[in-house]
């Protein structure tokens, strides 16, 4: 018998400029003496930030220790033997009081070029909205490297991005390359390959405390940027009670809508990957292995790849994001 049982951890909270307080008031998530919280990182390989567990036998270890000890248990037989020690996905909740930098992000080939490190594919899950929120995902125009560049340079930059209006529940997916900004007003919760890789295009201008803007990664964007243009940047979707519901399938993972007012079971014994649950409404108990595991709106939970079966019963009804690795 494993000793992997579904694991939640330590938060990680991050001050942002641009960050504000629903991590606090919407997530009841408490971060503390900083002045504001734009970022939580709840499932973390990365390096600096690696996620401690937060309870049960397994408390105080590290996801690297974990990994490295239960390996394919963990992680299951095909992402270990892919990933091997590195955790390949990292899950986030970002609060948006002021529009974030215009950014991009390179692929598998050229951040394991630059950096030794896997590029940056995300998606984003809108939890929560302020009336009239936007954000921007794209351009609005098929654009070539030069006519990106002259806009940058004369400053207007903006003319030739996709800004889309924004409500609770809208989806976003963005491969790497794509120019993206999350904006003012803006609760997502985020599931993306491990990597904290950006290249940051324009910052408004904006200074911080001490007076100084942030800095820019202007030359190394160029080579990253998917200057195509797309018809569709918001990923649709039909929302349905009680039923699984597929939002995203790529190479990197899987996500799933579960929406449910009644409690269900899953079968995850075709699945040879571990799952994580990001509960963004309600609360529920996994039942599994013989144990009981009480998940909340704003926590995240890791089912260890040796979970076959998992009983979800609801308490008030919830809303949770299942991802997972196909290979």
């Amino acid at each position: 018998m494993s000793p992997l049982y579904p694991l939640k951890f330590k938060t990680i909270y991050k001050d942002k400029i641009w960050g504000g307080q629903k991590i606090k008031t919407y997530l009841h998530k408490d971060f503390g003496s900083l002045p504001n919280c734009g970022e939580t990182w709840e499932i973390s390989g990365v390096k600096s930030d690696v996620s401690v567990v937060a309870d049960g036998a397994l408390k105080g270890q590290s996801l690297a220790d974990l990994l490295e000890h239960y390996q394919e248990q963990l992680v299951g037989k095909k992402v270990y033997a892919h990933f091997g020690n590195t955790f390949p996905l990292l899950v986030k909740f970002i609060d948006a009081n002021d529009d974030l930098s215009i950014q991009v992000h390179p692929n598998d080939e050229l951040a394991k070029k630059r950096h030794n490190s896997f590029g940056k594919t995300e998606m984003w899950y809108v939890i929560e909205a302020d009336s009239g929120s936007t954000l921007i995902s794209g351009f609005n125009q098929q654009v070539s490297e030069k006519i990106y560049v002259d806009k940058l340079n004369s400053g207007h930059i903006m003319d030739i991005l996709n800004r889309e209006n924004v409500h609770a529940g809208d989806v976003f997916f963005l491969p790497a390359g794509r120019v993206h900004t999350i904006g003012k007003g803006l609760l997502i919760a985020e599931i993306q390959q491990t990597s904290d890789i950006t290249y940051r295009i324009y910052d408004f201008d904006r200074v911080d405390d001490k007076g100084h803007k942030r800095e820019l990664h202007t030359q190394e964007a160029l080579a990253a940027i998917d200057y195509n243009y797309y018809p569709d940047y918001k990923t649709k979707y039909r929302p349905e009670k009680d039923k699984t519901v597929q939002l995203v399938k790529c190479p990197y993972f899987t996500t799933n809508l579960l929406d449910f007012n009644e409690s269900t079971s899953k079968d995850y014994s075709h699945i040879d990957s571990f799952v994580i649950h990001v509960c963004v409404e309600g609360s529920y108990v996994i039942e599994c292995q013989g144990g009981q595991h009480t998940v909340k709106m704003g926590e995240c939970v890791l089912l260890p790849a040796t979970v076959k079966r998992a009983d979800l019963i609801t308490i008030d009804g919830f809303k949770i994001l299942e991802s997972y690795v196909e290979l």
